[in-house]
Parts: structure tokens; sequence; C-alpha cells
């Protein structure tokens, strides 16, 4: 870039900065409402937050974002990130521009109410204090569907939002084949003459020991606890208002130490990933995650191709028994085990390595028919129930463990789901990649050197941020395209030893 395209482009990236100042305190509005704020408060905050969303769309879609735009999009010799910056900006910009403002805010308070009438509902497991909200949150996407435009699928839209370049066509082909091979594999585990105890995991552990136990794995993983916090709400989740402040939190059940174990592992995976994101990409656009389904696969590879590997335990289990003498007379090959139980359930947050996928394919299948009109909210915990029952062979006996488990809708994230099972795929396949740069990988583990493991993830993929789009990351870290076969091949090695199949 010449001197006054240099100049342009600090300017650029000052006003950009704004839009990332008002992002940032929006979240922290957001993560104290989830954690630390009065039931009664809801009403005002929502309003609150329906502002600031509000002065940041107009930052995103005002004359001189347009004019930066049309200024850049000139300039042919932009380096790689200014021209992904770019790009990125100017696909935010054509879509925010397409909804109109007053639009915009009122679907930011109505989330805001929809999470509150979501918990509430959720403790009373009654759907229908939740289903207005929905309907209105379903009908918007609707809507906005229309404004911004679809090919094919009307899906596909809101799909692209969380994942650039993924459709339903290519969507369901995956998930066919996944669905094939994890029934499959799952018939087998069915017939097995192993049976796996894992009454040991369920006792009164108190949540100090479990907190204790998870920021000691957290800041062996690489977690930077300087750099944030693990806290406690009704949903676990990580939220970052910079590389230097990225929170994550968890739910403890007392008479279970997996569930809490496993969500701060989880999050902790997307935490890492927000915490190395290179600094020189704040003021660009690009400090998050390529993808939510690539953010996915950093969460779900700490949580069970790391956290519930028997390398990783063999480390940890020392520790263990120190903090919980619940486990002093628990062989390691018992413990390792019980965490990788398969059992069909109901709860996917609590759901096993193997039939998690199965819980997003229902939600997948269910997204489609509600923004294609197939699927009224009405009859969702009807749907919802008969879903289970095809595809796990259980059925919910209330809301709460059905269609009111998860709390995605009520903040409006539709098409989010699919990224959980995506990022499993993506995990594996990065997995595979990994052991081929280290071949003594899981010595590594098994010695607890796990920063051997971050600083491979930082160097291949955290520090570019959302540089690339998902399908030129995989490609530029494995050499390949997006494919199921190593989180298949994957799981076929795992539970074939540890259910002797």
């Amino acid at each position: 870039m010449n001197n006054e395209a240099q100049n342009k482009m600090k300017e650029f990236k000052e006003y950009i900065n704004k839009i990332e100042y008002l992002n940032s305190a929006a979240s922290l509005l957001y993560w104290d409402m989830s954690v630390n704020m009065p039931k009664k408060g809801v009403e005002y905050r929502g309003k609150v937050l329906g502002h600031l969303t509000a002065e940041i769309y107009k930052l995103e879609t005002s004359d001189t974002m347009k004019e930066y735009l049309e200024y850049f999009s000139k300039i042919d010799d932009l380096d790689e990130v200014h021209k992904s910056m770019i790009k990125s900006l100017k696909k935010n910009y054509e879509l925010s521009k397409k909804i109109p403002e007053e639009k915009f805010k009122e679907y930011t308070i109505l989330t805001t109410q929809a999470e509150a009438a979501w918990e509430d509902a959720y403790a009373k497991s009654d759907f229908s204090l939740f289903q207005p909200y929905l309907e209105k949150i379903v009908a918007f996407n609707k809507e906005f569907v229309e404004y911004w435009g679809y090919k094919g699928n009307k899906y596909n839209t809101l799909l692209d939002k969380f994942e650039e370049g993924i459709t339903v066509d290519k969507l369901d082909n995956i998930f066919s084949e996944l669905r094939e091979a994890l029934v499959k594999l799952l018939d087998k585990i069915k017939n097995s003459n192993v049976k796996i105890d894992e009454s040991i995991f369920k006792n009164n552990f108190s949540k100090e020991k479990q907190e204790q136990l998870s920021k000691l794995i957290l800041e062996k993983m690489g977690y930077d606890f300087e750099a944030g916090r693990l806290d406690e709400s009704i949903h676990p989740f990580t939220i970052g208002f910079n590389r230097k402040d990225v929170r994550i939190t968890t739910n403890y059940c007392d008479k279970d130490l997996r569930p809490a174990l496993f969500s701060s592992i989880h999050e902790g995976g997307h935490a890492i990933y927000d915490q190395d994101i290179s600094e020189e990409l704040y003021g660009t656009g690009l400090g998050d995650g390529a993808s939510m389904g690539v953010h996915e696969s950093q969460s779900r590879f700490y949580e069970n191709i790391l956290g519930r590997s028997k390398e990783f335990w063999t480390y940890f289990y020392t520790e263990v028994k120190k903090i919980f003498q619940e486990f002093k007379d628990v062989s390691l090959e018992d413990f390792y085990r019980g965490m990788n139980v398969v059992e069909p359930s109901l709860i996917r947050v609590d759901a096993d390595e193997l039939t998690y996928s199965l819980h997003v394919i229902i939600r997948y299948e269910i997204e489609k028919g509600l923004i294609n009109g197939d699927i009224e909210v009405e009859n969702l915990p009807e749907v919802w129930n008969a879903k289970y029952k095809e595809y796990l062979g259980i059925e919910p006996s209330n809301d709460k463990e059905g269609v009111l488990q998860d709390n995605h809708w009520a903040g409006g994230m539709i098409g989010y789901f699919p990224s959980y099972a995506l990022g499993n795929i993506y995990g594996a396949q990065f997995f595979n990649k990994m052991k081929q740069d280290i071949p003594d990988i899981f010595k590594q583990i098994e010695k607890g050197n796990f920063e051997v493991i971050h600083e491979w993830l930082k160097e291949n993929i955290h520090k570019y941020g959302a540089v690339y789009t998902p399908s030129e990351l995989i490609k530029k870290v494995t050499g390949e395209e997006l494919t199921a076969k190593y989180f298949i091949e994957y799981l076929n090695n795992k539970y074939s030893k540890i259910y002797n199949l």
C-alpha cells in the first residue's frame, strides 16, 4: 500500500476499534446477566443491550463504513490479512444494511427477554412459558432470511452466518455418512459383553473440590487465569472481551463429577483459542475464530480427544485421588472406562462422545423444519420427543430434559447447532495431522507436556483468528477438504478397544 492507503488503513482500524469496544461492553453486560445479575434487572438490561447493539449497527452500516470499504476494494496490493478484513467487513456490511435498524434493536431486546423466559421455563420444566418468545424469534429469523436472500434451502443463509460456505446439501451428505457410522458402532457396543461400571462417578462431590480439579486441569492445558476466570452459570459458556480477558463458566452437579469437569475442559478449549489469537488482528474485525465449527473443534478436541484419553488421565489420576478420596480404591482402567461409557442419554451436554453427534443432528433437522415452515414451534415438544425415540431409543419425560435443555434458541442462535458436530469432524482431522507432526504425542500427553499440543494448535490454527474461512483453514492445515473419515476412524479405533469389539 502507498502512504495514502496506509494512513487511510490506520484510520479505518481506529474506526473498527470503536465497534470492537462496544461489542466488548455488550459482551460484559451479557456475562454479568448470566452470572451475577438479579432477576429483576432483566428488563432494563435488555434495553441497555438493545441500545448498545443499535449503536454498533449504526457504525457497521454507516456511510463512513461504506466509504472505507469502497476505497479499499479498489486497492490491488493488500496483504492477506487486509484482503480478508475487507472481504469480511464488506459481507457483514451488506447483510446488516439489509435489516432495518429498528428491527435489529427490537430483535436484540427480544432475545434478552427470551433468555430470561427460558431460564424460568427451564426451572419449571414448562415449554409454554418460553413458546411465545421462541415463536417471535423464529418469525424474526424467517423475516431476516427474506431480507438477506438465500440460495437453495432457506436455512442455508443462517448456516452461513456460523459456518461460511456450508450448505444443507453438504451437511446432509456429511451427517448421513456420520449417522450411519455412529448407529453401526453403537449397535456393536450394545451387543458387546463388556459392561462398564459408571457408579464410581455417582457420589457426593463438593463444588469446591470439583472447582479445584477443573482449575488445575485448565491451567495445565494452557488456559491463562491472568487473562480469564471460571464462574458458574445455568448453561456453561465462553465469552471473550479481548484476548486478555476471556471468561468461562461451568455448572456443577454434586451427584456426578463428570458434567462440570468436562464442561470446564470444553469451555477451556474455546477460551485458549481466543487467548491465542494474534493481537495484530484486533482492529481488523478478524479477532475471532475462523467459524463456530472450527471453534467447536478446539473445545471438542480438548474435551474428548485429549480429555477422555487414557494418556490424559494417566497423568492426572494421581491428582484426582489426592482431591477425591472416593477414588482411592478405583483403578485407572476403571476410571478411564467410566469416563468413556457409551449409553444413549437425553441431555446433549452430558452425552457420551459417540452418541453426542446424534443429539446435534436432531437439532439440525428441527431447525431446518422451523425455518422452512415444516415444523411449528407449538409442536416442538412432540417433535423433539419423537426424534429422540427414533434416533436414540429413549424419550424425555418432561420439557426440562427435552426441548428446553439448551438456551441457544433463546439467544437467537438458529444455525449454530451443526457447528458442534462439525467441530468433532474438524477436530479429528486436525488431530490426524498433529499426530503426523508430533509422532510421540501420546507419550508427551502421559508426561503432562500439554504445551507441545497448545503450541501446535496456536501456530497452525489459533493465531490466525478469522483470516481464513473454514474451508481454507482445513486445507491449509491438513492439505485436504473436510471429511468425516478421520472422526469415524478415531471412534472405531477407540471404542473397539474399550468394548473389545
